[in-house]
């Protein structure tokens, strides 16, 4: 029950808790759709999803000012927040999974040329398909996966940082 209570009293970190944790996510649908648009909507994509990394990131170096105030080590702590939260949303928001669905769809679609008599067009959706189908199935495993390689190298230099809820 307590911890009910802790949720609802909680206060909503709009880049977390939001429709806007979406926008982290704008590479991939690029990448998903890249057999069908130009490239340059694919580099805006990445815009987007720069964008809300960076401005997650400046969130948590607000929050942790707060949090410190005039405290000794409140640089080092602003600091540690927002490198932590930027280089974690930068491999598990952008970089990663961006490569993850680039290839699943280069394959996809070098496979369905070789092994089907589709039309070019048909392939090119039903890679796009894929490509934004395999989005939710590796969310949780890169998520887990960049929190163990910070927790095993940059997180030792500034003694940990927040975990990221996925």
């Amino acid at each position: 029950m307590d911890s009910d209570i802790e949720k609802l009293t909680k206060e909503v970190d709009i880049y977390r808790d939001t429709w806007v944790r979406f926008l982290g996510y704008a590479n991939e649908m690029g990448e998903a759709f890249r057999a069908l648009v130009p490239v340059s909507m694919v580099w805006a994509s990445y815009a987007v999803a720069t964008a809300y990394v960076s401005a997650d990131a400046m969130d948590k170096g607000k929050k942790a000012a707060a949090e410190h105030g005039e405290n000794p080590g409140r640089t080092t702590r602003v600091a540690a927040a927002v490198v932590d939260t930027f280089v974690w949303q930068a491999l598990a928001s952008v970089a990663i999974p961006g490569f993850t669905i680039n290839r699943v769809c280069a394959a996809s679609l070098y496979l369905l040329g070789r092994t089907t008599r589709w039309p070019l067009p048909v392939r090119k959706w039903t890679t796009t398909a894929i490509g934004l189908s395999t989005i939710p199935f590796i969310i949780t495993p890169i998520d887990r996966s960049v929190d163990f390689l910070l927790d095993s190298s940059l997180r030792k230099i500034y003694g940990g940082g927040p975990k990221h809820e996925p």
